[in-house]
């Protein structure tokens, strides 16, 4: 921190108070070189995570909003909430290390749908299907063979081992 009054870099803190709000720290310093005292003030930088969606409007980040999808995909699937979590956990980790504190909507999708696949191959299908808004069955009958191909999925919707 930088003296207002002689442009010195060293200072001390000499009190500290947080705000009547709780949304910032009042800090009374003294410089170091000149003695002379002067007040900052620290608040919280709350910019909010982004996602970019496919028509290129931006939305703040929404774990509900994952957890909604991945609970209407898993309906009657033996996945437990807690895996569900975990899933939110790690897209939000994701978008957490986004260095512009955004991510696009496919790269969301794509990270949720790959660890669905590993999880229950039936809650990715549904989940892919109206991710990747499938217009007619061919599409799913794509997505389903690609399924097959990379190990298929047994009739109880798990992947073989």
């Amino acid at each position: 921190m930088k003296c207002p009054f002689c442009g010195f870099a060293q200072d001390r803190v000499v009190d500290s108070r947080e705000s009547k709000e709780a949304d910032s720290i009042r800090r009374r310093r003294e410089c170091e070189k000149c003695e002379r005292r002067f007040t900052t003030y620290e608040r919280i930088d709350e910019i909010p995570y982004m996602v970019v969606k496919k028509d290129g409007r931006r939305e703040k980040f929404e774990r509900g909003k994952i957890l909604s999808g991945l609970l209407r995909a898993c309906e009657k699937r033996p996945v437990s909430s807690a895996k569900l979590e975990a899933i939110v956990d790690a897209t939000e980790s994701y978008l957490m290390d986004a260095p512009e504190r955004e991510r696009t909507t496919s790269e969301i999708g794509e990270l949720i749908m790959e660890n669905l696949k590993t999880l229950d191959t039936v809650a990715y299908i549904r989940f892919a299907s109206v991710y990747r808004d499938f217009k007619d069955v061919r599409e799913f009958k794509e997505e389903l063979e690609q399924l097959f191909e990379a190990g298929g999925p047994h009739r109880d919707g798990q992947r073989k081992k």
